[in-house]
């Protein structure tokens, strides 16, 4: 049976005779000539797939197959996939995946090759010398003009008013256009431009914003796995890596029965063995040797002190056999060398005693030329006692080191420890007798010194100090004229006689008053008794 031949040829058909007509057209044609789309009536068995198949319009509505002019309304497809490359022996570049979104001048390392040492065939390679002064003068420039560009811009940002920036100079451009002739370019075959960047204002605000987050760049790349070339597995390999099953000694959910030796082997007891830290022997030899040094230090300390007293015996012992020897020799009246070295030291001894006497000879003159008024005070006061400085008006001694007391305050049954006469508030006998009493105490601190009422007083200062001070100008009446005092105003002790009265209250403290409150019970009950 033989089937006609087909009226319309598939998609596949047209597609390769198109692509014959155009390489027999590409072939033959030797000046390439605009491709156009058949005229309208000879369309029949036609599809467009080129753009130049549209001829800069629009899709044919009689055709019916998805058209593209332009390539508006094709889907893009994007795709994160790369080109396969290929170096120069012809393996494909697996590096490219680590390149991706990289600098083409960033070093990466992504081959075995990497990992080698290179071999420095000629030390006299170019690559391998140091730069000359020239290129580090020109690299250190580059970079701090660099790094000066952004600090200046960084700190222009920051300022809240700036200058105008510095424009560029001026680019001169000769050009020359393409279409010439006397309509065009008023008839000039060329034209000098002058290109000058546009006057930027300082107090402009920005145009365009520029707090929108921008995505970070791509990351380093990560470090090449390398691995091994791949080897099969031995039996025993396999078996190593066999895990066996975990057998717990607390759940059995499926209900296994486990034999003993089974759960023991899998509870690992037996496999363990006893391992001592070598730590242990390490203290205990520590500790021997401690002890025996410290048992040999005490045996040499001991010796040592043994020695140290037979040593000290010795010399007493010397020292006896020579004060016999002396007894022995000034009896038999015989002039030995012990007796000369004895008065010498008796003459070193006299010797010091006349150097320190003559120290406080000179101490003295000295006091005695610097102060000759304050010379016999301090002779007088130099060795009294606190008692009698306080005695003798002078509560001031000379400062020293030492705390110094008086001796009279130790001791005393008297004052705020006597527990305030045994407890009764009452009475009031904390200090026994008055501070500094005395006629020469009382002068020496009511009396003023010699010029120190001069400035006020003038002329009627020596008036005033013959003069009682404490004489009343204009006597009270009924006072006793007959007794005279000389110090401050003296009070008698209990002029109202409140020490007797407080003395027999306390005595007659058993019999007190009955208070109301128990007079009106006592006339309550015996209300009581009467009506009973």
């Amino acid at each position: 049976i033989f089937l006609p031949a087909p009226t319309q040829l598939s998609q596949d058909q047209l597609e390769a005779e198109e692509r014959l007509r155009a390489q027999k057209s590409y072939s033959t044609a030797l000046v390439s000539s605009l491709r156009e789309p058949p005229p309208y009536g000879h369309r029949k068995g036609w599809v467009p797939r080129s753009l130049a198949d549209f001829g800069d319009g629009g899709a044919f509505p009689e055709i019916h197959v998805a058209q593209f002019p332009l390539e508006m309304g094709r889907k893009k497809k994007t795709s994160n996939a790369l080109a396969v490359q290929v170096d120069a022996e012809g393996k494909i570049k697996y590096d490219a995946i680590a390149r991706q979104g990289q600098g083409k001048d960033k070093v990466i390392f992504s081959k075995y090759t990497d990992l080698l040492p290179k071999e420095v065939l000629n030390e006299d390679t170019p690559e391998l010398q140091k730069p000359d002064e020239e290129a580090v003068k020109e690299i250190t420039e580059k970079t701090r003009a660099a790094l000066e560009k952004q600090v200046s811009q960084k700190i222009a940002a920051a300022m809240p008013v700036r200058a105008a920036d510095k424009q560029a100079p001026a680019q001169y451009i000769r050009y020359t256009p393409s279409q010439q002739g006397v309509a065009f370019n008023s008839g000039a075959k060329q034209r000098v431009i002058r290109m000058v960047e546009m006057q930027k204002d300082p107090m402009e605000p920005p145009r365009f914003k520029i707090n929108k987050k921008i995505p970070r760049g791509p990351p380093s790349p990560p470090a090449p796995v390398m691995h091994s070339p791949s080897r099969k597995m031995t039996v025993k390999e396999q078996q190593e890596w066999k895990i066996p099953p975990c057998i717990s000694n607390w759940k059995n959910a499926k209900g296994y029965t486990i034999p003993l030796d089974k759960r023991l082997a899998a509870d690992g007891r037996g496999l363990q063995t006893v391992h001592i830290n070598e730590n242990f022997a390490k203290l205990a030899e520590a500790l021997y040797i401690a002890d025996r040094k410290a048992r040999e230090a005490v045996e040499m300390r001991a010796q040592v002190e043994k020695k140290m007293a037979q040593k000290e015996k010795e010399k007493k012992e010397e020292k006896l056999r020579e004060l016999a020897q002396m007894a022995r020799d000034r009896r038999a009246g015989i002039k030995s060398h012990g007796d000369k070295g004895g008065e010498d030291g008796e003459a070193r001894e006299r010797d010091e005693i006349r150097h320190d006497r003559r120290k406080e000879r000179q101490h003295d003159r000295n006091i005695s030329r610097a102060a000759p008024d304050k010379r016999s005070k301090l002779q007088r006061d130099q060795e009294r006692d606190v008692s009698e400085l306080i005695a003798l008006g002078m509560p001031n001694p000379r400062s020293s080191s030492e705390a110094q007391y008086d001796q009279r305050l130790f001791n005393q049954s008297k004052g705020m420890d006597s527990g305030f006469a045994g407890g009764e508030d009452e009475t009031y006998n904390v200090y026994d007798q008055p501070f500094r009493s005395g006629r020469d105490m009382a002068s020496n601190i009511y009396r003023p010194s010699k010029n120190i009422d001069k400035d006020a007083y003038t002329d009627d200062l020596d008036t005033l100090m013959h003069n009682s001070r404490f004489a009343p100008g204009k006597e009270f009446s009924g006072a006793d004229h007959g007794q005279r005092r000389e110090g401050p105003v003296q009070f008698e002790e209990d002029p109202f006689g409140l020490d007797k009265f407080l003395e027999e209250a306390k005595q007659h403290g058993g019999s007190k008053r009955p208070s109301t409150s128990s007079r009106s019970k006592d006339d309550y009950h015996d209300k009581k008794r009467r009506k009973e």
